[in-house]
């Protein structure tokens, strides 16, 4: 089962990663840019411990393999 998502809300949403990488485990949508149809452009997820940031398809959270939404 895929989470569903709207992409107008993603901003600021809080995601836990399932399978953690260098200890980052919670995560903020920081960024999204959208076109003129609204749809994403770009999506950059920060690290809330690290605040380290990276751009990914924003489609890739909808997967409750790897992502689950808000913080557990």
């Amino acid at each position: 089962m895929t989470h569903v998502i709207n992409p107008k809300k993603l901003l600021n949403s809080k995601w836990t990663a399932l399978k953690p990488q260098n200890k980052e485990k919670h995560f903020l949508v920081s960024e999204i840019e959208f076109d003129e149809e609204g749809s994403v452009l770009s999506c950059t997820i920060e690290a809330v411990m690290s605040k380290r940031s990276e751009q990914i398809q924003w489609q890739v959270l909808k997967d409750p393999t790897h992502w689950l939404q808000g913080w557990k």
